[in-house]
């Protein structure tokens, strides 16, 4: 059986006035991401690991933020891709693992709606998405509630 393990990175500012969405949810806040789409954290990332599993590049290159037409667009249109990508190439999903990095608001009430989401997505059962938050302790920008991060990492294996 073939294995492939991917991991994924994304970091956006936060800014007054924009909306706060993690995981396709959206989530009451008086910052939101400021970035060319929606700036999904979680999908963003999610989005790369599972491109990187399977070696087809990154979400920048697929869509770029110079292409007018993902502008505000849903991070979900991303995700769907990816996992089209992992269908053509005979991969399924084993499990998904993401940290969200970020100092306000808590996660935690959340964090149901948005495993829910993402396994739909992906078409895939609840038990193999999960997410956790941490905070930085108040320290570097995150810390001082001025961008929030995430890591996924996504563990495929080939379809027999």
């Amino acid at each position: 059986m073939e294995i492939r393990v991917g991991i994924g990175y994304d970091l956006h500012k936060l800014e007054e006035g924009r909306k706060l969405i993690i995981a396709g949810v959206e989530i009451p806040s008086d910052k939101g991401f400021l970035a060319h789409s929606d700036g999904d954290i979680f999908f963003h990332a999610l989005t790369d690991a599972l491109l990187g599993a399977v070696g087809y590049g990154d979400i920048g290159q697929l869509f770029p933020d110079s292409d007018k037409k993902f502008k505000d667009a849903s991070s979900e249109i991303f995700l769907k891709e990816a996992k089209r990508i992992i269908d053509d190439k005979k991969y399924k999903i084993v499990n998904i693992d993401g940290v969200i990095i970020i100092e306000k608001p808590k996660i935690l009430p959340y964090r149901e709606k948005m495993i829910e989401n993402t396994a739909k997505i992906l078409e895939i059962e609840k038990d193999r998405v999960f997410l956790k938050a941490k905070t930085n302790e108040k320290m570097d920008s995150i810390g001082k509630q001025e961008a929030a991060a995430c890591y996924v990492v996504v563990l495929l294996k080939k379809e027999e």
